[in-house]
């Protein structure tokens, strides 16, 4: 994002707006702009003129839950500005609340003509991306409909259907064509002597299937209310660290977010649930990866999230195979999108499977839900999807045939297929990508912590001592297989994947820490991996680089190959504590905390790679989401790994 934006949301609803509250609908930016719901832009022109100008920033949009702004008429020096403007704006579930109010600085009568110039274009995220592709919509119609307190804008495509609905409260005095298929929704405004009136406006998306009866805000204040009760609902209950108070705000602004950061989705049921979504802006979606190691993190504090997040992809489970979404028999879904062109099949990921640790991730979770709860019902309840799923990492997924799960490029959908899933993050330490078949090793701590848990459901939940005892020899069996061939004797360190011959793919990353959280290395080799992990080349001051800096491959801006993502860190936290190397998971936590506290105690999903050493502050990454839930729960994490001190 773009420091001229501005983020508000609300579940699956989030607006992009600039600092004086205008959304322009500029398209290549490289960031949304407009208001969005379940992946399309139900607005994508919001713009207020005052007397037929645009306005100047007195006080830009700051963030938070409401923007506000105040804005006077252009003029100079010599003659101050007639009136005021207070703008007011909040993000509801499938709503956009605004509220302005004019206040006139004369001792006269003043007039003032103020105008909104609005459109929904409907353009589907994925069609703002910047990566140049045009999709058809072979029988597209828009149309709009003038109301007598406002305009609809409607949007048609075979079955498909959306509108957004914008009504005003005084009514405008006009509705003005602009023949660009905006619209200008027009006022008169007479102003007593220092006088103040307001007006209010209010915006209701209906995506496709939507079958809810939607209420519509009050007014951006009321907004703001319901989520400032929800947010401190949320936080109800939970013992912040009253000996570190940094980490404390980080855990308290973590779970602030996580409380708006939950997306609807359905069980197996049919039931209604709220799961976390990726992040804002572009992945307000249920990502199973996602949303997963959220609900870890956040298990100890706030277990309803696994206990909604387990159903949900329980619910969208692959039962049978498909090539193009990569869906096969246990394997737990990827993304979930409601676009339409994931409706039309234009994008893959209406339901996607291009994820190789999803499903061992979600037995992890099961597991964890039990043991750190006692509460077995869902274990109960979810047998049949935990045996599906250890099914796909057995067969499907390459553990009996390979011995490693294993993935390959999906052409259109996702390169790689574990968490550092951008093109080339994984390489060499030269930079060069492998080919063919890639065994990450990440994924395979994960495998080997999903067979142990699952194991223990076996033997305690599901009373079938049989399985249970074929699984812990299966895991048994992948960690000693894993350090023989993963480990690097002439860098004391494990490889970052296998290529399909068996190779090692020798760039030194932060996964290896990854395998301390699953427990995959014996004892002295993850002494020696957590200590390395400390040294200077992959240490920033910020946190672990994704690479450690000196590698040929090494770019302290790329995505994942040399950044420091929280998220990443929070578990190597984990790992370091679970090896009883306390002053290094201190160190990390302290840096991650030290990172928030210097940006308004929030973690973005990612920083640059840049040292502490030569830089201050930690410098952000361009085309990160600024509000992430894995890096909202991450503070819960590091909370559970050093405690308060």
């Amino acid at each position: 994002m773009t420091d001229r934006h501005h983020l508000l949301v609300h579940g699956a609803t989030f607006a992009a707006v600039g600092d004086r509250g205008d959304i322009s609908g500029v398209r290549g930016s490289g960031s949304p702009d407009g208001l969005f719901v379940r992946d399309a832009r139900h607005l994508s022109r919001w713009q207020l003129t005052v007397d037929g100008a645009v306005p100047e920033v007195l006080t830009p949009v700051t963030d938070g839950d409401a923007a506000c702004c105040v804005l006077v008429p252009r003029g100079g020096r010599q003659e101050p500005p007639a009136h005021t403007l207070f703008r007011q704006q909040a993000v509801g579930d499938s709503s956009f609340a605004e509220s302005l109010r004019v206040t006139s600085n004369r001792p006269v009568p003043t007039t003032v003509r103020l105008a909104i110039t609005a459109d929904a274009d409907f353009t589907d995220q994925f069609e703002l991306r910047c990566d140049h592709r045009t999709y058809a919509k072979p029988g597209a119609v828009r149309s709009r409909e003038v109301l007598d307190d406002g305009i609809e804008f409607t949007y048609r495509r075979a079955e498909w259907q959306s509108r957004t609905t914008i009504t005003a409260d005084p009514p405008p005095d006009a509705v003005e064509e602009t023949g660009t298929g905006a619209r200008r929704l027009v006022w008169t405004l007479d102003l007593a002597p220092h006088g103040t009136t307001e007006l209010v406006l209010r915006v209701m998306a209906r995506p496709h299937g939507e079958k809810r009866a939607l209420r519509v805000p009050r007014d951006p204040a009321a907004v703001h209310e319901q989520l400032r009760a929800r947010e401190g609902e949320f936080a109800e209950g939970v013992a912040f660290p009253t000996g570190w108070p940094e980490l404390a705000a980080a855990c308290e602004r973590g779970l602030a977010d996580l409380a708006v950061l939950q997306v609807p989705a359905r069980g197996p049921d049919g039931e209604a649930l709220r799961v976390p979504a990726g992040g804002a802006p572009w992945f307000l979606a249920l990502l199973a990866r996602d949303a997963l190691l959220t609900s870890l993190f956040a298990l100890p504090y706030r277990p309803e999230l696994a206990a909604a997040t387990l159903p949900a992809l329980a619910a969208t489970q692959a039962t049978g195979s498909s090539p193009s979404p990569l869906a096969q028999p246990g394997k737990i879904v990827h993304e979930v999108r409601h676009g339409e062109l994931a409706h039309f099949g234009q994008v893959p990921f209406r339901r996607y499977y291009g994820s190789v640790d999803a499903t061992p991730l979600f037995l992890i979770l099961l597991g964890a839900y039990v043991e750190q709860t006692g509460d077995t019902g869902p274990a109960a309840r979810l047998e049949p999807h935990a045996r599906a799923a250890v099914g796909w990492m057995l067969d499907h997924g390459g553990l009996t045939t390979r011995g490693y799960l294993v993935y390959r490029a999906d052409e259109g959908g996702l390169a790689n297929q574990n968490w550092k899933d951008s093109p080339g993050a994984i390489c060499c330490a030269d930079g060069t990508r492998p080919t063919g078949a890639v065994m990450a090793a990440g994924a395979q701590g994960y495998a080997y912590d999903a067979l142990r848990r699952t194991a223990w459901l076996a033997r305690t939940v599901w009373g079938d001592e049989t399985y249970g005892a074929l699984l812990e020899q299966a895991a048994a069996d992948l960690r000693d297989r894993f350090q023989r061939d993963f480990w690097m004797p002439e860098h004391s360190f494990p490889a970052l994947a296998l290529d399909g011959e068996g190779r090692r793919i020798d760039a030194l990353a932060s996964d290896a820490g990854h395998l301390l959280w699953s427990g995959l290395l014996d004892k002295e080799y993850g002494e020696v991996v957590g200590r390395r992990l400390l040294e200077p080349d992959f240490f920033s001051g910020w946190g672990v680089r994704t690479l450690a800096a000196g590698q040929a491959a090494y770019h302290p801006l790329s995505y994942h190959r040399g950044s420091v993502w929280p998220h990443d860190n929070a578990l190597i936290t984990l790992g370091l504590a679970r090896y009883g190397l306390h002053d290094e998971a201190r160190a990390v936590a302290r840096s991650l905390v030290d990172a928030a506290t210097v940006a308004g105690c929030r973690l973005p999903e990612v920083l640059a790679g840049y040292g502490r050493d030569t830089h201050p502050e930690p410098v952000p990454c361009p085309h990160a989401c600024v509000r992430e839930a894995r890096s909202a729960a991450a503070p819960l994490a590091l909370l559970t790994a050093v405690g308060g001190a």
